[in-house]
């Protein structure tokens, strides 16, 4: 198959299955300039499906890390209007978002945390709405990749801009399921049923808690709040639109109880945060909030992390990926949490998904709370999967089930 139609195939689904757009409904596309052909095909992919409007955003590594280093210090203290109404607005009205994510992992290294921070908090409280909309389900989104030089310079070492850009094409290409033999809407339906009977095995048990184990160190309970659901890869809008949030995925998961962690926890994989790799990562946590936070490398960044706001140092997410997951065995590390985290079981500090409690979406904010769930303008995945990693459920009546064991899943 032809790159140029591989590529295609790409953009058909990412707007018929990822957002799947409606006749009639906008969609804004935030993309990289880097990423303006992909970007196009998208385009024409959407109003070929009946899209009303493309609305595109668009974003560059280099004028970031500028604004970073060299603009004035109040710049990071407010949030410009109209792009808080432009966010706020669609995600309103309904709009599809799709997101073009692909950047320099460290593109913001040597940058001052403090103001990486300070731009994330007015930024977050700017776009509330937004948030919520999308953690809720408001409106259909989806994030996938493509290739761009430094990013694929930063995967395959050695190679040059070119080789390792055709390399990252055909990994991307791969995890997305893009086979010249078969459609790929077809094969991401037969993906997310799959996903669907693991979701409702889960579900089925009622967990209390889940243990962690693994040779890194691992020791980790996690309760789970009254009425937790799991959830899987095809999501559905508040007036029941599928979707497909992340492309790829191979996850289910649910929130865990905010006051309810406790033990420690490895990274078992570099995390890209804020335009920098955080290496080594370990976290004590003590009744759910992370007392103890250490790396190994960009120790500061992620210290900066947890502390953009008081969620921001309690876990949002809790995610089982198999260890053997068509990504894991593909052997790349990513340095993308996009595919990261479908490498690797996962956890999250940070905001929960309504979605994942009983009910959830129609709760307020101060519901959510009181039920269990995390808040916060942040939330972060980072990877703690490993060939070696128990998971055992524990039942409301003291049971202890195996979920996974030797990192893959038992059912």
């Amino acid at each position: 198959m032809g790159m140029e139609l591989k590529l295609k195939k790409y953009a058909k689904l990412l707007v018929e299955v990822g957002v799947n757009i409606q006749k009639g409904q906008r969609l804004v596309i935030n993309c990289p300039v880097e990423c303006a052909e992909f970007a196009r095909l998208c385009i024409s992919a959407a109003y070929d499906a009946g899209c009303s409007e493309v609305v595109m955003n668009w974003s560059d590594d280099f004028a970031a890390r500028e604004k970073y280093l060299r603009a004035d210090s109040s710049v990071f203290e407010s949030y410009p209007v109209w792009q808080r109404e432009f966010l706020n607005g669609y995600a309103r009205e309904g709009a599809a978002f799709l997101k073009i994510y692909a950047s320099d992992p460290e593109n913001l290294k040597g940058v001052d945390p403090a103001r990486i921070a300070s731009a994330q908090r007015v930024a977050g409280e700017a776009v509330e709405e937004y948030r919520r909309l999308q953690m809720v389900n408001g409106f259909a989104w989806c994030i996938a990749s493509i290739p761009i030089d430094s990013w694929a310079k930063r995967v395959f070492e050695g190679d040059d801009a070119e080789n390792a850009k055709t390399k990252l094409w055909d990994a991307i290409f791969k995890a997305v399921r893009i086979d010249e033999n078969a459609d790929p809407v077809e094969l991401w339906h037969e993906h997310l049923a799959r996903l669907e009977e693991r979701k409702n095995i889960l579900n089925s048990y009622r967990f209390k808690y889940l243990k962690y184990k693994n040779a890194l160190g691992t020791d980790l309970c996690i309760e789970l709040p009254e009425n937790h659901r799991w959830e899987a890869g095809n999501d559905r809008t508040l007036s029941g639109t599928p979707f497909v949030a992340n492309m790829p995925t191979e996850e289910v998961f649910t929130a865990p109880k905010r006051d309810g962690v406790n033990g420690v926890v490895f990274a078992s994989l570099p995390l890209v945060q804020d335009g920098n790799i955080i290496e080594g990562i370990k976290f004590v946590l003590k009744d759910g909030k992370i007392v103890e936070a250490y790396a190994s490398k960009g120790e500061e960044t992620l210290r900066a992390a947890i502390s953009v706001d008081e969620g921001a140092s309690f876990l949002g997410e809790v995610a089982l990926v198999p260890y053997d997951s068509p990504i894991s065995n593909m052997g790349i590390l990513f340095y993308n949490t996009l595919f990261d985290e479908n490498a690797s079981c996962h956890l999250a500090f940070g905001e929960a998904y309504p979605s994942c409690l009983e009910g959830g979406s129609e709760m307020s904010k101060e519901e959510l709370l009181k039920a269990g769930l995390n808040d916060s303008i942040a939330h972060e995945d980072f990877m703690i999967g490993t060939a070696d990693l128990s998971v055992t459920g524990v039942t409301c009546d003291g049971k202890e089930i195996p979920i996974m064991r030797d990192g893959n899943f038992v059912f």
